[in-house]
């Protein structure tokens, strides 16, 4: 039975990627800073959080993250922790770095330390690329990160590319673009909007309130896109892949596909802001998979329509069942 070793296995991409891997037939083990009071709250809502193991580990203490992986023994490791948000990280650079690029270098000097056949996924970001224009970036786009954030995406990749050639482990990076599902915090405005559409839809509000409403992304679905992850450990040599749709849309046509669900004209509910629009903002994020479907024979099925549908369908059970949403929290 293969292992797998998950570090930021409570997030969205992690719950949904022990998930899958518990379908492949993997020994799924995850990380946490301490176990024993871990949530766990996503994987629980996937059913799944008895079947994983567990382990207390401080990404940015190289004894701790040596100690973990010699503990679990994976054959495969995924880099899903560290800082997610792009707004958080101009509050707390510091953070920002040492969570991602310091914890980064911290696993990867952990498996050369060790020289085991690992095979090691990190998480990459679309915002490493900056704004394209309206040209969607594949894996020889040059990146231009303009937040904290994807400074440290940026520091995290090229570690593992300087790590794969000078030091011969089998790492990659994969660059997603934005990917969504139920399990995403109330933070994310995708999730922020549904909420309040939902709200408005049953009486309760009467305005949503956003920032820019023409900035543009690539908008995919969690659950497909942590089979990319997977899939690109099962390739040789390793590599890095950009996962996307191929299809961008603006965050004005996000808020009227999800309104559009529930019978609503987001025109008259929708205020702007201009206090809510970030330093920096990227207009435009787009990505060309054709990389990913040539080699990997991974495609996006669900583009910004389904996903729209999908979020609100599955948050709207969720209130109807009476289920609590996942954790405000920090970041994983």
């Amino acid at each position: 039975m293969p292992r797998a070793l998950i570090c930021g296995v409570s997030g969205q991409d992690g719950a949904y990627l022990a998930k899958w891997l518990l379908e492949q037939g993997y020994d799924v083990w995850g990380t946490s800073r301490d176990a024993q009071v871990a949530s766990l709250g996503n994987l629980h809502a996937l059913g799944i959080a008895e079947r994983v193991t567990v382990l207390s580990m401080a990404p940015r203490d190289f004894r701790s993250v040596l100690e973990a992986i010699d503990r679990a023994r994976p054959d495969e490791l995924y880099n899903l922790a560290g800082q997610t948000s792009v707004g958080l990280s101009f509050e707390q650079p510091v953070e920002a770095l040492e969570s991602i690029a310091s914890s980064t270098l911290n696993l990867l000097e952990a498996l050369r330390f060790l020289n085991r056949p690992i095979r090691f996924y990190n998480a990459g970001s679309s915002e490493c690329f900056g704004d394209t224009g309206t040209t969607p970036a594949d894996e020889a786009t040059p990146f231009h990160p303009r937040s904290p954030y994807a400074v440290a995406k940026s520091t995290a990749h090229w570690l593992v590319a300087n790590y794969r050639t000078a030091y011969g482990l089998q790492a990659c990076t994969g660059i997603l673009f934005n990917h969504e599902s139920p399990l995403r915090p109330k933070r994310f405005v995708t999730r922020k909007i549904v909420e309040a559409a939902l709200d408005i839809a049953e009486g309760r509000a009467q305005t949503l309130t956003l920032g820019n409403l023409d900035v543009w992304r690539d908008w995919g679905w969690s659950p497909e896109y942590v089979q990319a992850m997977w899939a690109m450990l099962q390739h040789a040599p390793c590599d890095d892949f950009v996962i996307a749709t191929g299809e961008s849309h603006s965050l004005r046509d996000f808020v009227a596909a999800v309104f559009a669900e529930l019978g609503l004209d987001w025109q008259r509910h929708v205020v702007q802001d201009p206090a809510l629009m970030r330093r920096s903002e990227l207009s435009y994020s787009g990505g060309n998979p054709d990389k990913a479907s040539r080699l990997l024979g991974w495609q996006a099925e669900r583009r910004m329509p389904a996903v729209a549908r999908e979020l609100v369908s599955a948050l709207l059970a969720q209130r109807q069942a009476g289920e609590p949403s996942p954790p405000r929290g920090r970041p994983t």
